[in-house]
């Protein structure tokens, strides 16, 4: 049977259709959304749990000489493998929170598919951390169903990163591929996420339209102009109703970790100076919350930043602060900061002020935020996120009839606001924020697989 199957960035979730309706698969205690994290007692216990508890084998040789070296690390390290020891979603957040220097922990690998420059070993330490994610999900819907799931259509951005162009969409998708057909899937297809998004909000037209789809994910914003609706339903061929498309590396993540520099950091020393009076370096403060970026998190997490660390707070006016940055070192609490950051946007959708709170080993940050702070903070992103609207409606002279807007982040006023900014006074429509993509992934995996 087929599924729809939407990858994200922030969460994972998967469909299907039953009596020609969208029906969501039961990913987690009856929860059709599941965290996309995985925290494991290190990183080669992800490669040696493929192997030894799923009967996952490598398929190139850099794949079995990665496996080779986790299972002697692993044996030289003292870690006896069981399958517990993998966990996802709320339970891999739960486990790395108990102790964070205790674990390896990964939010949003999607971030991180796209990036080029990335050798044969890194390459395939991906595709093994996806490969875990999708075989856990996949054997989720296939206890839920109590079926064998086989045929799946994948969602994926317009662009999974802003440098690298084609050549890295196709190394990501690539990535996915190899990872989904390990997890045993035999039948894959792609679609892009806001066309996807576009087909459920299809299903619900008595009219034909032009249709401006955004869709505001937690690691990539797409847009794309779409002909729909009655004329074009159940249409294995699209491309005439396909008018424009752009896309960007900027997401809710982004927001979150704007937010965090702009509004957080400055207790951890930023914008303060040294005691010659030069302002402190402004990168480590950056780095520490870059969570979608492998080479910042690396550098701030690396034994020369410990010395670098060490040698600013030596130099500063407010030591203090920069202690608390070591701790942040020492506990790799970078995550947490954005999560916060992260709930902290959520409150300031619907209130005027909220009161975040970081906790720390030695003490409890309160730090009053502002709707007005969160505005400015992410500024930059948002101006992004403009510009992709602007660029799909410049491909094409065809006015849109409606806005439809879905993704994590599409609740914000902030960005209706701004999206509304650029387009005039166009209805606005939403549906499911969360399911629109994976409804209509769902939807395309029917139609492919008949």
């Amino acid at each position: 049977m087929a599924v729809g199957f939407d990858f994200g960035t922030a969460t994972c979730s998967v469909a299907h259709i039953v009596n020609n309706k969208v029906q969501s698969i039961p990913l987690n205690d009856g929860e059709v959304l599941l965290s996309s994290t995985l925290c494991a007692p290190n990183r080669e216990s992800v490669t040696e749990y493929l192997y030894r508890h799923l009967n996952i084998l490598p398929i190139s040789n850099v794949g079995k000489t990665l496996l080779q070296s986790s299972i002697n690390t692993n044996k030289r390290e003292g870690i006896d493998l069981v399958p517990d020891d993998i966990r996802f979603g709320k339970q891999a957040t739960a486990l790395y929170l108990e102790d964070p220097t205790d674990y390896y922990y990964v939010k949003s690998p999607k971030s991180f598919l796209g990036l080029l420059g990335l050798d044969e070993i890194r390459y395939t330490i991906f595709e093994d951390i996806v490969c875990a994610m999708m075989a856990n999900i996949k054997q989720k819907v296939e206890a839920s169903l109590n079926k064998q799931v086989d045929e799946t259509v994948i969602g994926r951005p317009i662009n999974f990163h802003n440098k690298g162009g084609e050549q890295a969409n196709i190394q990501a998708e690539d990535i996915l591929r190899r990872a989904a057909t390990r997890a045993g899937f035999k039948h894959i297809e792609f679609q892009f996420e806001p066309v996807a998004a576009g087909l459920e909000y299809e299903a619900s037209l008595t009219s034909d339209k032009n249709v401006l789809v955004v869709d505001i994910g937690g690691g990539t914003s797409d847009c794309s102009l779409i002909r729909m609706g009655p004329s074009w339903v159940g249409k294995e061929q699209r491309a005439e109703s396909l008018l424009g498309h752009a896309g960007s590396f900027v997401g809710g993540n982004d927001l979150d970790i704007h937010l965090a520099s702009k509004s957080f950091m400055q207790e951890f020393g930023k914008d303060t100076e040294a005691k010659s009076g030069l302002p402190m370096p402004n990168m480590p403060f950056w780095e520490c919350i870059a969570i979608n970026d492998v080479i910042a998190q690396k550098t701030f997490y690396s034994r020369a930043n410990y010395r670098e660390l060490k040698s600013m707070q030596s130099s500063a006016k407010q030591p203090d602060k920069l202690a608390r940055l070591i701790e942040v070192y020492d506990n790799t609490l970078g995550h947490s900061i954005v999560a916060e950051a992260e709930r902290t946007k959520v409150a300031l959708s619907n209130n005027d002020s909220f009161t975040a709170n970081l906790q720390l080993a030695s003490e409890n940050i309160a730090i009053p935020v502002s709707a007005q702070q969160l505005e400015k903070s992410i500024y930059r992103p948002v101006l992004k996120i403009q510009k992709l609207v602007q660029e799909t409606l410049a491909q094409t002279q065809v006015q849109p009839d409606e806005i439809f807007i879905t993704g994590g982040s599409a609740r914000s006023p902030l960005l209706r606001a701004a999206i509304k900014s650029v387009v005039g006074n166009i209805p606005i429509a939403n549906g499911d924020y969360e399911g629109s993509v994976t409804s209509g992934l769902a939807r395309w995996a029917d139609l492919c697989f008949k």
